[in-house]
């Protein structure tokens, strides 16, 4: 970002997590995050995209019927994390390496290459390398 440009706002993904520390371990050492804050909750940066990583807990008064957990079935998918990368093999066999569990290899798919992971708490992450422009991140530049 420049200097002449004001920020507005900044988007974050919050996940509820059981337990900070191990999700922070993975995407930190695993997925290469960057701690900007630690604590609860603990804030991170992966490439352009800021978590929140949190406890759950019941309702507050901003918000008195909610009541945030992690995800307890793993099978509906209402949220995901979407990692686009510049080559898909390369990540897949360094995340590998790293701990990462796949679900399974990259796929070919008619605008991309992709493959999940779960991080520790059972939430997806998708990682995704498209096929349909030049080069695989143009679409985000």
């Amino acid at each position: 970002m420049t200097q002449d440009v004001e920020l507005k706002f900044v988007v974050t993904n919050t996940l509820i997590v059981e337990n900070i520390e191990r999700s922070v371990a993975f995407y930190r050492d695993v997925l290469g995050a960057t701690v900007l804050r630690e604590g609860e909750p603990t804030f991170l940066r992966l490439g352009n995209v800021w978590l929140t990583v949190n406890r759950g807990g019941g309702p507050t008064d901003d918000k008195p019927d909610v009541i945030t957990s992690p995800p307890r079935d793993l099978n509906p998918l209402s949220i995901f994390l979407n990692l686009r990368v510049s080559d898909i093999r390369r990540y897949y066999e360094l995340w590998s390496a790293r701990g990462a569990k796949f679900i399974t290899e990259p796929k070919v798919h008619a605008t991309e290459l992709r493959c999940y992971m779960r991080d520790p708490d059972g939430y997806l992450v998708e990682v995704g390398q498209t096929t349909m422009t030049t080069g695989p991140l143009d679409l985000y530049l």
